[in-house]
C-alpha cells in the first residue's frame, strides 16, 4: 500500500466484524432519515395548516437532515464498507465541508426554535415583527451563509479520520480555529438552547400558577354569592315559618326567588371576571405546551446523540481508547439525521395527521397505475 493509498484508509483489525454493523446502520438510518424528512417536506408543502411562520424553522432543520440522510449518508456507509474512502480526495473536502454545515445549520436552527418560543409567550408583537415572512426566510438564509462561513477557511484541512472512517477536519492542522468554532457550536449554542427552555418552563409554570389562582379566586367569589343568596332565602323562609305559611307554601316562594338568585350570581361572577384579565383558552396553552416539549425532545436527542462523541474527542485526545469506541460514538451521532420525522409523527398531531394523507395519497397513486 503506497502513501496516497494510506491517507484514505481506515483499515484496523479490530473493526472489521464491527465495519458489517456500522453498514447496516447506516443504511438505515439513510433510509429512514430520507423517507421521513422528504415526507416531512411533501406534507408541509400540502397541507395549509403546517404552513406557519414556525414550521419555516422545522422546514430548514429538515433541509439539513436531507443533506446528511440523501446525500452524505451513502458515502459514508461505503467507505465503512470497503474500510477506504473511494471518491477522492478533493470530494473528501466537499464531504466534510457539507457534514459540518449540515450540523452547524441544525444547532442554529435548534437555537431559533427555542429562542423564538421564549420571545412567543413573553412577547408576541415582537415574535411578529421577528419572525414574518421575510424576516423567517431570511433568518433561515442566514443560517445557511453563517454555516459554509464558518468552516469554508477549514477546506484545505478536511481529510479522511481513520479511527472514524470520515472525511473531517484535521484535529492538530485546524487548531485552534477549530476549537473555537466547536466551542461556539456545541458549547455556546446547544448551551443557548438549554437556557431557553429553562426560560419557557418557568414561564410557562408562572402563567399556570397564575391561572390556577385566578380560578380559586373566581370559584370562591362565585360560592360567596351563591351563600349570600342562600343565606337570605333561609332568613326569608324562617319569616314565612314564623307567619304561619305551611310548607307547600314555603316551597312555591323558594322556587319563585331561586332562579333571581342564580342571576345574582351570574352578574356578580361576570363583574368579577371583567376586572381581571381573561386567560388564554385552555387549547392554545395546551398547544403550545405540547409544541414546545416536541421541540425540546428533538434539542434533547440531538444532545444525547452528540455528548458521547464530543466527550470522547475531549478526553481521548491521544487517541489511546480503541478505534471501535470512537466509531460506535460516531455512528451514534448518526441518529440524530433521522429520528426527526418519527418525533415530529409521534408527538404532534397535525404533522400525524399530514403524513398519513401523503402516505394515503401516494398510496392511491399508485393503484391507480
Amino acid at each position: 500500500m503506497n502513501d496516497s493509498d494510506s491517507n484514505f484508509s481506515c483499515y484496523h483489525p479490530s473493526i472489521v466484524e464491527y465495519r458489517y454493523f456500522a453498514v447496516t446502520w447506516g443504511i438505515i438510518v439513510s433510509l429512514v432519515g430520507t423517507v421521513g424528512n422528504v415526507l416531512t417536506v411533501i406534507a408541509f408543502a400540502l397541507d395549509k395548516k403546517l404552513q406557519t411562520r414556525f414550521n419555516l424553522l422545522i422546514i430548514n432543520l429538515t433541509l439539513a437532515d436531507i443533506l446528511y440522510c440523501s446525500f452524505l449518508q451513502p458515502f459514508s456507509v461505503d467507505s465503512y464498507l470497503h474500510l477506504y474512502w473511494r471518491s477522492g480526495a478533493n470530494f473528501c473536502r466537499v464531504f466534510g465541508m457539507l457534514l459540518f454545515v449540515s450540523n452547524s445549520v441544525s444547532i442554529l436552527n435548534l437555537c431559533l426554535i427555542a429562542v423564538s418560543r421564549y420571545i412567543l409567550i413573553t412577547n408576541n408583537k415582537l415574535f411578529d415583527r421577528i419572525f414574518c415572512r421575510l424576516g423567517t426566510t431570511l433568518i433561515l438564509l442566514c443560517t445557511w451563509v453563517i454555516g459554509f462561513a464558518s468552516f469554508a477557511p477549514l477546506w484545505p484541512v478536511f481529510v479522511l479520520v481513520p479511527k472514524v472512517c470520515t472525511c473531517s477536519f484535521h484535529r492538530i492542522k485546524g487548531r485552534p480555529y477549530t476549537t473555537i468554532l466547536m466551542g461556539f457550536y456545541f458549547v455556546v449554542g446547544l448551551g443557548c438552547v438549554g437556557v431557553f427552555y429553562y426560560l419557557i418552563h418557568r414561564k410557562v409554570k408562572s402563567a399556570a400558577k397564575a391561572l390556577d389562582q385566578y380560578k380559586l379566586g373566581n370559584a370562591k367569589k362565585i360560592k360567596s354569592n351563591v351563600s349570600g343568596a342562600n343565606s337570605g332565602m333561609i332568613d326569608k323562609l324562617h319569616e314565612l315559618e314564623d307567619s304561619g305559611v305551611d310548607t307547600a307554601a314555603s316551597s312555591e316562594i323558594i322556587s319563585e326567588h331561586l332562579p333571581s338568585s342564580k342571576a345574582t350570581v351570574t352578574s356578580s361572577s361576570t363583574d368579577y371576571v371583567k376586572s381581571v384579565p381573561v386567560p388564554p383558552p385552555k387549547d392554545t396553552g395546551s398547544d403550545f405546551k405540547k409544541v414546545t416539549r416536541m421541540c425540546f425532545v428533538v434539542f434533547l436527542f440531538f444532545v444525547i446523540s452528540y455528548i458521547p462523541f464530543m466527550m470522547l474527542n475531549i478526553f481521548d485526545a491521544k487517541n489511546k481508547a480503541p478505534q471501535v469506541l470512537h466509531m460506535i460514538a460516531a455512528n451514534l451521532t448518526w441518529l440524530n439525521s433521522c429520528i426527526n420525522p418519527i418525533l415530529y409523527a409521534a408527538m404532534n398531531r397535525q404533522f400525524r395527521d399530514a403524513y398519513k394523507r401523503v402516505l394515503l395519497l401516494v398510496i392511491n397513486k399508485f393503484r391507480r397505475t
